[in-house]
């Protein structure tokens, strides 16, 4: 018996592996790539060129691979890369990327997307992150693993969203949120660090502890970026987890959420 639903319009340029599934009145174009186990459902549209790999779930109504509405992208040859194990809710968009950029949006392993997402042109999605309905990247947005971001989060061009770090929902994030924090708001503000959810991910009760002490040197002592990271040097230097939250208050190109 068939996994591809008749009804189905399959490019003959399109490479699916043996086992993947793909439901009705789904369409799929010339250059995409599917890896084995994954299941597309009905009303997908996949344009390539488009890798997707193994074991992912794309629910109806999904746009993947789609044209940038960029107003420099001209037709150039870009991509997306999806990696294994993710799923893609109903009537998620993700466009591929531009030369200006990348020339890829990518999507690592074991992401949850939730309905209604959109994840917009030269994006790079982490491992392990959850984006929960109707939450909309710009283009040129990375978010790190594990990164949580809550219904209707907005996220401006060229952001960079820390590992482990989590929104609120309807929170619009205009800076850089580094990693481990806890923002909400519109506009974003910090609120603390995301220490339930490192709790589950079996973060020690020391490495929150260091982790409590730097959120208050960079956010409640009333100093400047460098002054707060040059006082952490000592309990970076002791706990690599620390060295994780400072490294990604460096690499900071848009200014911190605080």
């Amino acid at each position: 018996m068939s996994l591809i639903d008749p009804r189905a319009i399959i490019d003959p340029q399109a490479k699916l592996a043996d086992d993947v599934e793909v439901g009705p009145w789904s369409i799929i174009g010339p250059n995409v790539e599917i890896g084995a186990g994954t299941v597309i459902g009905p009303h997908v549209v996949i344009k390539g060129p488009t890798v997707i790999g193994q074991h992912n779930r794309i629910f109806q109504f999904s746009s993947v691979g789609e044209d940038t509405p960029d107003l420099k992208y001209k037709g150039e040859d870009t991509r997306l890369v999806i990696g294994d194990h993710n799923t893609i809710r109903e009537g998620v968009t993700i466009h591929r990327g531009t030369v200006q950029d990348r020339s890829e949006t990518t999507i690592g392993n074991h992401n949850l997307l939730m309905a209604y997402v959109h994840v917009g042109h030269d994006s790079v999605i982490g491992n392990h992150c959850i984006l929960v309905n109707n939450t909309a990247l710009a283009g040129h947005v990375w978010v790190d693993d594990w990164a949580i971001l809550s219904g209707f989060t907005l996220v401006h061009q060229f952001c960079k969203i820390g590992a482990h770090s989590f929104s609120g929902m309807g929170t619009a994030i205009g800076k850089d949120v580094p990693a481990y924090v806890t923002v909400m708001g519109a506009p974003a503000e910090a609120r603390s660090m995301n220490f339930e959810g490192l709790r589950r991910r079996g973060f020690s009760v020391e490495a929150c502890a260091a982790l409590r002490k730097a959120y208050k040197v960079v956010y409640r002592q009333g100093l400047t970026v460098d002054q707060a990271l040059e006082a952490l040097q000592a309990v970076e230097a002791e706990f690599p987890e620390v060295r994780v939250f400072t490294d990604s208050i460096r690499a900071s190109t848009r200014g911190i959420t605080r």
